[in-house]
């Protein structure tokens, strides 16, 4: 049984020290002196005053002041923490929670302070702090723990990194009730952070533990002299291959063979399929050289990706119908009821011209388009080629409109035969290309910003396929390059434009991506190079 023994319980021992000839005046008398003394003793309240003095006490909490004050005015300024004289189950279980943080979240802050919530939680300290000062410091430790776990980063910082997904909120008086009454939220609560986050959460558990066991071995070549490994090879490095195939999971057991069999040859399939890596049995320099990266830079995609994670608000996964593009991994998922409709390959901004991060609504659909030229283009691009070309607009079948240039619909036309509008001041969307080819790179960076979709008329297809006034044979018409036709949604389809480098599938596969913009190595920076510990 967990005893903390506080100063204040002096206030029942003095009770039987009263003689029977004591009246009840005088022990009122007394009672009411101690609670002017202690009144947080008296009423198991804490008075705004003392909240204040408090910060005072600890300035390095100042942060967690207001959010803290907004704990006490709904609870009334009564205590949280404390269950008659010693503290609640939930206070051991949140404080278990904030030190497994780092293993467990990949949260790496250190909470100022903490050498003195630690002495609140070991036994063998006699010398407690005031019962004040821990209620305090624990609602702190919660502050401190839910701003981390369900927050992230704040939103002004979001939008310095070019983050422009919808913010999240977050009422921390309201999560802890919630936590309170079903403590089981704390290991898992897709109201609160959405379904991925917990995905990388086990991903994050399985590869700790690779590293903790020393699984993740060196694949050994000689760079000057390899050549690629391919089926029927047999090596040692075909051996280490196979094992780290194992480790990861591709491979449901280990033979051990130095021969690059069939089994071998499917998991490589699996493995590259997870990078985003062109499909064949080939395994060149480049990629042993990615294979022998080490586990902690893995384990660091996975943390900084559940970061991510805790900065999208639930309610957008949960909407009925919705579109996902990650820019890292070149991909496009159209959702309806849960469930994948299609996924198609797409490519996205060069670093000279990134995709922007952000969300929107799908209003409109535009079959055979004309596309107008951005002035940027026309200003860098265009007008040389037609100094150099009089013939350069009327070969690419583009012509002047108002003293802008559009390319007129066709099947060369740069939108390809159907682009899918959704407002937004960066000016992008989706769109279908004549350069199918292009989705043959495994990197695939080429646009200036807009969002390429190798699967356009399935995508369109899928979207109207509800919709009686627009059958197939419609669409085929209205793709047929011979003029411009809208096609107005009667329910708008919420669109957003994500980046993460590890995301993991419905069969908890974990796909690494590449960090084409570099988002990984500042984030990084920001979180863990610049504060790693708060106190």
């Amino acid at each position: 049984m967990r005893n903390f023994t506080f100063s204040f319980v002096i206030i029942a021992v003095s009770f039987l020290m009263f003689s029977s000839e004591s009246s009840a005046k005088e022990i009122n008398t007394k009672n009411k002196a101690i609670a002017l003394e202690n009144p947080f003793v008296s009423k198991n309240s804490i008075a705004p005053e003392l909240i204040n003095d408090f910060y005072k006490k600890y300035p390095k909490l100042k942060k967690y002041q207001n959010d803290v004050l907004d704990l006490y005015k709904k609870k009334d300024f009564n205590s949280i923490w404390y269950d008659d004289k010693n503290i609640s189950e939930f206070g051991f279980l949140l404080y278990h929670k904030v030190q497994l943080l780092n293993d467990r979240d990949g949260i790496k802050a250190t909470m100022p302070y903490m050498d003195l919530v630690n002495d609140v939680f070991n036994e063998s300290v006699s010398n407690k702090l005031p019962q004040i000062d821990t209620e305090l410091l624990l609602s702190n430790m919660y502050v401190f723990y839910a701003s981390n776990v369900y927050s992230g980063v704040d939103p002004a910082t979001l939008k310095k990194i070019g983050w422009f997904l919808p913010a999240k909120t977050v009422s921390y008086a309201k999560i802890l009730d919630s936590l309170m009454v079903n403590p089981d939220r704390l290991n898992k609560d897709e109201n609160l952070l959405f379904e991925q986050y917990y995905k990388l959460k086990a991903v994050l558990k399985k590869y700790r533990t690779i590293e903790k066991n020393n699984l993740w071995k060196k694949i050994d070549i000689d760079s000057a002299t390899f050549k690629d490994i391919r089926p029927l090879d047999s090596s040692l490095a075909v051996r280490q291959i196979r094992e780290r195939l194992f480790v990861v999971g591709d491979l449901a057991q280990n033979s051990k063979r130095e021969v690059y069999d069939q089994e071998m040859m499917d998991a490589v399939l699996k493995y590259k399929k997870r990078y985003g890596l062109k499909l064949n049995y080939a395994l060149t320099l480049e990629h042993i050289n990615q294979m022998n990266e080490p586990i902690a830079k893995r384990i660091k995609t996975i943390m900084l990706n559940m970061e991510r994670c805790r900065w999208i608000p639930t309610e957008l996964v949960h909407a009925s119908e919705y579109i996902m593009v990650n820019i890292p991994s070149f991909k496009l998922v159209y959702v309806k009821n849960g469930k994948y409709e299609l996924v198609s390959d797409v490519f996205v901004g060069t670093r000279m011209t990134e995709t922007v991060i952000f969300s929107g609504n799908m209003d409109k659909i535009v079959f055979s388009p004309y596309w107008y030229v951005p002035q940027s283009i026309i200003k860098n691009e265009l007008k040389s080629e037609i100094a150099r070309d009089k013939n350069y607009l009327a070969d690419h079948n583009m012509e002047w409109n108002g003293g802008n240039v559009r390319q007129k619909p066709g099947p060369q036309n740069s939108l390809g035969l159907v682009k899918f509008m959704f407002p937004n001041p960066n000016d992008i969307y989706l769109h279908d290309t004549p350069a199918k080819s292009l989705f043959e790179f495994e990197k695939r960076t080429f646009s200036h910003g807009c969002i390429n979709v190798k699967e356009a008329k399935a995508l369109a297809l899928a979207i109207l396929k509800d919709n009686p006034d627009w059958p197939v044979s419609k669409i085929d018409q209205a793709m047929s390059g011979e003029k411009e036709t809208p096609c107005i949604l009667k329910n708008k389809i919420p669109i957003y434009i994500g980046y993460f480098t590890a995301w993991v599938n419905e069969d908890g596969e974990i796909g690494f991506y590449p960090d084409v913009y570099d988002r990984d190595q500042k984030l990084d920076k920001l979180l863990y190079s610049d504060a790693i510990a708060e106190q």
